[in-house]
């Protein structure tokens, strides 16, 4: 069973999913048992990118992560230079909300001379970033708008047409360290149209936030800035 699999089996049997997101550049090795320990129980999958990533530093937190832990290891990269094929898992994420050629399909392009070759599954992701109340990363490094989250029936209609252009996950994204995170209401009206899972990401830091995702119909929640420190 491969990574996509066991994500949709997990979903069938109505169990959710708890992704923490590592970025390797806030990360110490010698830190990685402790920080393993302190991540909640219930946690099923490890993310492991950033905006920005250098010295092949993606890999080397991959490498030590598999030696401390039986989690999944999905990569979520800010570009091409972020992939290793020591992960399970790479989200081949397209910035569908934004209408910068570069993260709509050049990075994605610049990534399949390493992918053809590599041992690791490759899930198609519909990336949308969402208003979290400040500037995130995300938006500064694309150079792209994220979207209003009033305007529920555009971001329906974006994950849409990312379903029917073939991802197979989609993730709203109100950006790290957002002031606010996805709005029950937007992922309650995304999760009512799409037919794939719907994975809910940013400004999430408390285990209430956390809950009202869930309720409003996340299959996944990813959670990375209440746990760097």
């Amino acid at each position: 069973m491969n990574s996509y699999q066991a994500f949709v089996k997990k979903i069938s049997d109505k169990e959710k999913g708890l992704a923490i997101l590592m970025d390797p550049d806030k990360f110490l090795i010698s830190e990685i048992a402790l920080f393993l320990k302190q991540i909640p129980k219930e946690t099923t999958h490890l993310f492991i990118g950033g905006s920005t990533v250098f010295n092949n530093q993606t890999e080397v937190l991959v490498r030590a992560l598999k030696s401390e832990t039986p989690l999944p290891l999905l990569l979520f990269p800010g570009d091409f230079s972020q992939l290793t094929s020591k992960a399970d898992a790479v989200l081949f994420l397209s910035l569908i909300s934004g209408r910068n050629v570069e993260y709509l399909i050049e990075q994605q392009l610049k990534a399949v001379p390493y992918l053809k070759n590599a041992e690791i599954d490759i899930i198609p992701t519909g990336y949308i970033l969402l208003d979290g109340g400040n500037e995130s990363a995300v938006a500064r490094v694309t150079n792209t708008q994220p979207m209003a989250q009033d305007n529920i029936e555009a971001i329906v209609h974006t994950a849409l047409a990312g379903q029917y252009m073939g991802a197979k996950l989609i993730y709203l994204e109100a950006g790290s360290g957002a002031c606010f995170p996805v709005r029950p209401e937007v992922i309650a009206a995304v999760k009512k149209e799409i037919g794939i899972p719907l994975i809910i990401g940013g400004g999430i830091k408390s285990e209430d936030q956390k809950k009202r995702a869930y309720n409003a119909g996340a299959d996944m929640v990813v959670m990375g800035t209440a746990f760097e420190k």
